[in-house]
């Protein structure tokens, strides 16, 4: 008893294709778990269920005072940034993963004035670049310290805790101070004195 097969319609191949690329939520401009499938040279292969894979730069990985320890099978998150280029391979970027992850978190604490965790890890005009695990702060050269101080190396790729005075994702820039933090310390310290 053979069952008359008819031919697959538009609908029927759409369903099949939304099944193949995991329910449609592999969308350009969104972060996703992918898989180590291969180390080659400086580069990690990551297959994040689309038909290609993609190609990450180990450094992506890796940044101020921490290294990439990867391993083929981890899991890890990737931002995609085109399903896929002129050679056929899926766009991804760790870096860019990371700084959206970051921005999430920063805004959470800018919002309840609670403060961050940064390395200070570049000297620009007027101040310093802090990383914030993936997003990139500016900390003004006043905001340094309660006095000015001449040498920041000692204060340079070491984890310190910060405040957030101001914060634009549509501009995405982030200003930070560790005055802030050093003075509020420091009237604690001396509460407790006076206690």
């Amino acid at each position: 008893m053979a069952t008359a097969q008819a031919s697959p319609t538009r609908e029927d191949f759409a369903k099949l294709l939304d099944e193949t690329f995991g329910g449609g939520n592999l969308q350009e401009g969104s972060v996703i778990k992918g898989t180590i499938v291969g180390i080659e040279k400086d580069m990690a292969v990551i297959d994040v269920g689309l038909k290609t894979e993609g190609r990450v730069a180990l450094r992506e990985f890796a940044g101020p005072g921490r290294q990439s320890d990867l391993k083929v099978g981890d899991t890890v998150e990737v931002y995609l940034e085109r399903v896929e280029n002129a050679l056929g391979e899926a766009v991804l970027s760790r870096d860019k993963a990371r700084r959206e992850e970051s921005w999430g978190k920063l805004e959470t604490a800018f919002k309840n004035n609670e403060k961050v965790t940064g390395v200070i890890f570049n000297q620009v005009k007027g101040g310093f670049t802090v990383d914030l695990d993936g997003a990139v702060a500016f900390l003004p050269r006043s905001q340094v310290d309660i006095r000015p101080i001449r040498d920041v190396t000692p204060l340079m790729n070491v984890n310190q805790p910060f405040q957030i005075l101001k914060m634009d994702r549509r501009r995405g820039n982030i200003v930070v101070s560790r005055r802030t933090v050093l003075e509020e310390t420091r009237a604690e310290q001396r509460q407790e004195l006076v206690q």
